[in-house]
């Protein structure tokens, strides 16, 4: 994992044009995220009913990434969506996610998009009020935000292993696609606090944002995608007026301990 003052980086601020292109082709099994450029890095999409970790260090855009993933879903492909927020309040991430142009608020109001925030102190029946909410959306993506937090809650290590389990095996029996995000402690080498969500989950992406000079620079990775190919190249990203923008034409070079 590469710290914000990593001193290993390989310029990443050189960028330069790939020769072999992700594929784009989009087959029917495949959800496409919506995000500019992500899913030609996914090679076409996520694999339907996948759960994909979206993993990265505070200031990477994962929260803003998966509004993108859950607002473009109602907004352009008519799939319902629930946002679970087990740390920042709804209204938050709404007021955040108008500044990028998703007026979740609105989507509530149409009844294809509901926020849940779920006290972390009682997460006892999480995963069943989680699959009575998706039912009663008729969900088809979803977020949780974050799987750090239920860790924080959840100390006993038996305790939050069963959770995860519970969580995940509800979204794939409910034929969910799902981001799941993590926070990456900066100087960790895993992609979770507890090193096993990168491990059970079906995908798993790293966002970056090093520092390199005097600047900070941003890349993301898909680090894994059972069952399908994906670029296994380094790829910059930016934080735009409308969300995160992927270059998947282009490669950035950082030096990766994971």
């Amino acid at each position: 994992m590469v710290s914000m003052k990593d001193s290993n980086i390989i310029d990443i601020t050189k960028v330069v044009s790939l020769k072999n292109k992700p594929a784009s082709s989009v087959a029917s099994d495949r959800v496409n995220t919506g995000i500019p450029g992500f899913d030609d890095i996914l090679n076409g999409g996520i694999p339907r009913g996948s759960t994909v970790l979206i993993a990265g260090t505070a200031g990477t855009g994962k929260t803003i990434l998966s509004s993108q993933f859950l607002y473009t879903g109602v907004v352009k492909y008519k799939e319902p969506g629930v946002y679970l927020s087990l740390e920042e309040s709804p209204e938050s991430i709404k007021k955040n996610n108008l500044k990028f142009g998703m007026d979740m608020g609105h989507l509530e109001s149409t009844g294809q998009f509901s926020f849940v925030k779920y006290d972390p102190y009682h997460v006892d029946d999480l995963a069943t009020h989680l699959e009575g909410k998706i039912r009663e959306m008729k969900a088809k993506r979803v977020v949780i935000d974050s799987i750090s937090a239920l860790k924080f809650y959840l100390r006993e290590e038996t305790n939050y292993r069963r959770m995860m389990f519970n969580i995940m095996n509800t979204l794939k029996r409910l034929g969910c696609t799902s981001f799941i995000i993590s926070e990456i402690p900066v100087g960790s080498t895993g992609l979770s606090r507890e090193g096993m969500a990168e491990f059970i989950s079906d995908a798993a992406v790293v966002l970056y944002y090093s520092r390199v000079d005097s600047s900070f620079t941003r890349a993301v990775q898909v680090w894994k995608m059972r069952g399908s190919g994906h670029s296994e190249s380094l790829h910059p990203y930016k934080i735009t007026k409308t969300g995160v923008v992927v270059y998947p034409k282009e490669e950035a070079f950082i030096d990766v301990k994971h």
